[in-house]
């Protein structure tokens, strides 16, 4: 292993520079380690755990780089704060976490390598491969629009690794922008979804670790079955979910607000968000409007209507912004020519939708028909329409048996035809008897 002398992060030994700071790197035996009021900087913990240097703190516990010395590679420690250690529900939640973890594939989902306890140190401490990069919440709050196509990649690939673990009946439950990491590479971000510790286990013999009435999760991002601690929860709450991190992804802002945790509940169970090509005008990037179908469906109340799958969901976004092919496709496609591919389904799928038409008041004046003929000319003198006044001399024509006909000539045309034939004929005939 090797490491930086600046900022004491660890990496593999083909590395030879530090890409945080750009300086050369060294074998980390001939590394010293910074000063540091942590007393566990420099320890091994385990016997088998060297821990480096401090990455972030959390409400769980405080997490470490470090180095595994059997297998020499780096890995992320997250050491619980003593009284998190002290709760058997969530040791019970971090043991899952580890057990859950051997089970699912991991090119999308962090691999949680060990749980165990320090006896020499007395804390309990959970080991998880490291990441480099940063958590989609950081990117959030940095850039508050984040651009279709990196957006698609990420929805895409979260969509895999969660498929993967609702297949094997594991529901989420705590999705949010916090526990979805981006990595960097140069074809765009690799995502792991971090934090299976609230995972509801849908599988007969699991073990509940929830008292009944009780709610997990993030209330921004947390589906009304959810927020009402229904036990029919099911993988459409994470559907749910990841459809509000992408509406605040391409919106700027979360799709249902509040000023504490219950209003923010509150407007999840009696509201309906804002159409995204409304809330997220102020995006550079611009919103579809067939978007606003796709979160519609992805955020209705009733998981029975909602969109069945997170896969099904990322082929609905992609699909609004003209993209071809589905969400497997787009995971491993490079972000620049994602990029392409949406500016050229541009022209089809940012065409403006004509307004609805709005619900007829029942009790409203009768509205003109646009479809009927244009009314008829009045007579100045009586005021009546010209159809009034010619249906006063109409005559109904008949045929021989009397029965009604449909076109041919009025009957009052044929008796001045008769009748001016009878003149002529007579006329003829006085002529002649005159000779």
């Amino acid at each position: 292993m090797k490491s930086c002398r600046t900022c004491q992060r660890t990496y593999p030994d083909d590395a030879g520079f530090c890409p945080a700071d750009g300086t050369p790197l060294f074998n980390t035996s001939l590394v010293p380690l910074a000063s540091s009021d942590d007393a566990r900087i420099g320890q091994k913990l385990c016997d088998r755990y060297e821990v480096r240097r401090v990455v972030a703190d959390g409400g769980m516990g405080r997490v470490y780089e470090g180095i595994d010395r059997q297998t020499n590679t780096r890995i992320a420690v997250k050491v619980l704060h003593d009284d998190i250690s002290k709760d058997e529900v969530a040791l019970a939640r971090f043991k899952r976490e580890y057990e859950i973890s051997s089970s699912l594939p991991h090119d999308h989902i962090v691999h949680v390598l060990d749980f165990q306890r320090d006896e020499v140190n007395k804390v309990w401490l959970l080991v998880m491969e490291f990441l480099d990069g940063e958590e989609l919440r950081l990117v959030v709050k940095r850039d508050k629009f984040l651009p279709p196509e990196r957006v698609i990649r990420m929805l895409s690939q979260v969509a895999i690794g969660l498929d993967a673990a609702h297949a094997k009946q594991f529901v989420h439950r705590d999705l949010k922008p916090d526990n979805l990491f981006l990595c960097g590479t140069h074809s765009g971000d690799i995502v792991k979804i971090l934090d299976f510790g609230s995972v509801k286990d849908k599988n007969k013999d699991a073990k509940k670790l929830t008292v009944m009435g009780t709610t997990i999760g993030s209330p921004f991002y947390m589906a009304p079955e959810q927020a009402q601690g229904l036990e029919t929860l099911d993988a459409r709450a994470d559907v749910f979910a990841l459809a509000a991190i992408t509406y605040e992804c391409l919106c700027g802002q979360v799709p249902f607000t509040g000023t504490n945790g219950p209003s923010i509940l509150l407007a999840i169970l009696t509201k309906d968000p804002t159409p995204p090509t409304i809330a997220g005008k102020a995006s550079p990037f611009g919103l579809p409007p067939k978007l606003d179908d796709v979160m519609e469906e992805a955020l209705v109340k009733n998981p029975n209507i909602r969109t069945a799958s997170v896969g099904a969901l990322a082929d609905a976004v992609g699909h609004a912004y003209g993209l071809p092919g589905d969400h497997r496709v787009w995971a491993m496609t490079p972000q620049a020519q994602l990029k392409v591919q949406v500016d050229e389904g541009r022209a089809g799928s940012m065409q403006v939708r004509p307004a609805p038409i709005a619900a007829r008041d029942p009790f409203a004046a009768p509205q003109p028909d646009p479809f009927a003929s244009p009314p008829r000319p009045t007579d100045p003198a009586t005021g009546r329409s010209m159809d009034q006044a010619f249906e006063n001399v109409r005559v109904q024509e008949y045929s021989a048996t009397g029965v009604p006909q449909s076109g041919g000539f009025p009957i009052w045309l044929i008796a001045v035809i008769v009748g001016g034939v009878f003149l002529v004929t007579a006329g003829v005939a006085a002529f002649a008897l005159t000779r």
